[in-house]
């Protein structure tokens, strides 16, 4: 919300927009009032603060991040095929604004998830809704509601974020059920808020995912339309980091090995 410029007078109309917004509705009754007081701009200032805390937290803990690494630690030389530019471009969150999807294609452990997880970060601290979710994780959710209201207020907890994450598509394979209920998911949110989609298959291979289902062509078709497909390739980082801590424990148990003899 704007705000007066410190040490400049209150502006009227721009006043009684921030006391209705921040709910003081005793100060806005007394506006004409409220308005000289001299420590009311100080007021303001830690009501908004307190607010934007708050709602930042609220989004924080709905987006269900959980942990992850932030990009400062990502090695762009460890992919054999990854678009930087990209991905920085990404982090402009244009792609909200359009919206367009954004869909990570790779194999295990390459950095689909950490890219993800930091752009929905990025995007909350940017004021918008987000929530993170397992594809495993959100279709047993929906496919667990034994009533047709149950399912459409659950399915509010996955089309109403300004931004979904749905991670590891690709790693399972599902019934047609399944297949409808994620279709169900991506109609809702289709041109109104993106999707960000990590998956270790190739579209052409998501009949693998949805065996039988009928839906995959026009699911595939809504998922890409307007979407910014970034393919990274090479070994999982994960297994780079596994033998690199073997070898350091190795080398520490030579050490202590040497020291008794």
């Amino acid at each position: 919300m704007d705000t007066n410029p410190p040490n400049e007078p209150l502006n009227l109309e721009n006043l009684r927009a921030r006391l209705l917004y921040l709910g003081l509705h005793g100060l806005l009754a007394n506006i004409e009032t409220s308005i000289q007081e001299p420590w009311l701009p100080q007021l303001l200032q830690i009501e908004e603060a307190e607010r934007s805390r708050r709602s930042l937290r609220r989004r924080l803990n709905a987006a269900r991040l959980q942990r992850y690494n932030p990009m400062a630690g990502f090695e762009w030389t460890w992919p054999t095929q990854c678009d930087r530019p990209l991905v920085e471009e990404l982090f402009s969150l244009a792609f909200i604004e359009e919206p367009a999807n954004i869909v990570l294609i790779g194999p295990n452990g390459i950095g689909k998830t950490m890219i993800a997880k930091n752009l929905l970060h990025q995007a909350v601290l940017h004021g918008h809704t987000a929530r993170f979710t397992l594809a495993s994780d959100m279709l047993h959710d929906l496919a667990a509601q034994d009533s047709s209201t149950s399912l459409a207020r659950r399915l509010r907890r996955y089309t109403s974020p300004g931004v979904l994450a749905i991670d590891e598509v690709g790693y399972l394979s599902y019934d047609s059920r399944y297949a409808d209920l994620f279709f169900e998911v991506i109609t809702r949110r289709y041109q109104k808020n993106p999707v960000i989609i990590t998956t270790n298959k190739p579209f052409g291979e998501w009949t693998k995912v949805f065996p039988n289902a009928g839906c995959v062509v026009t699911l595939v078709d809504r998922l890409m339309h307007k979407a910014e497909l970034l393919n990274l390739e090479g070994k999982s980082y994960r297994y780079k980091e596994a033998q690199e801590r073997t070898a350091r424990n190795a080398k520490s148990r030579a050490a202590k090995k040497a020291k008794k003899t």
